[in-house]
């Protein structure tokens, strides 16, 4: 029996590598696709490239885009990234959200499924434990959906509707706690991840930027501890 075939966007943080862990366990042919657009924290590349080959990905491309030609987000300018940010108290959207960041990469995503023939794209945004990003809705994965159907050859060719594209976000509505617990169900090694915003130059992460809190407190309320290497931390 053929395998079904998804298209994963793979940024090779904790979020998206529980997500692959979970399409591999589900017994998808994956394509991951990663983008290398400009981020300050790079070293992110480096790490998804290393999750692809340890699942086993059928297909992994890591597409060039430059973001820096807008700027606008402090993991794209000259813009300090916040550390030690109240994160469950701020209702603003922070300056580390990269305007249409998940449109852009959702876009290249649904292309790719076009030539791979998938009809599945996986993608690891979360609206619960995260930073407010307006991008990381249930409303905006459902409109991207409908969007899809209405723009590709396959959904137009469709007679049933069994080959319509469908956005598969299944942490969406789990907590940091929630996810951490499945990634070690399914054998997550989250040594191989990194989520910092600001990581220092060997890759060691800050531990104060809002991805590191999220990423710590979902580590210590799972009662298990963060694998990752953080700045000053002794071993």
């Amino acid at each position: 029996m053929d395998r079904k075939k998804a298209v994963l966007l793979l940024s090779g943080g904790l979020d998206s590598t529980t997500v692959l862990a979970l399409a591999t366990a589900e017994n998808y042919e994956v394509h991951a696709l990663s983008f290398s657009y400009g981020q300050r924290h790079a070293s992110e590349i480096a790490a998804a490239r290393k999750i692809a080959a340890r699942y086993g990905v059928v297909q992994h491309v890591v597409a060039d885009i430059d973001l820096r030609v807008f700027g606008g987000s402090a993991l794209t300018a000259d813009i300090d990234v916040p550390k030690d940010r109240p994160v469950d108290s701020a209702h603003d959207v922070p300056v580390t959200y990269v305007p249409a960041r998940n449109t852009i990469f959702l876009s290249f995503a649904l292309a790719f499924a076009e030539v791979t023939g998938a009809h599945d794209i996986f993608i690891g945004v979360n609206a619960l434990d995260y930073s407010g990003y307006p991008d990381c809705r249930p409303e905006f994965i459902a409109a991207f959906e409908k969007m899809a159907r209405l723009a590709t050859r396959a959904d137009a060719d469709a007679v049933d509707g069994s080959e319509q594209i469908s956005i598969r976000a299944p942490l969406i509505n789990m907590s940091k706690k929630q996810i951490v617990e499945l990634g070690l169900r399914l054998g997550v090694d989250y040594g191989m991840t990194t989520s910092c915003y600001d990581p220092a130059a060997d890759g060691e992460a800050c531990g104060h930027c809002d991805a590191c809190q999220l990423r710590l407190r979902g580590f210590a309320e799972a009662g298990s501890t963060d694998p990752a290497r953080y700045t000053g931390q002794t071993t």
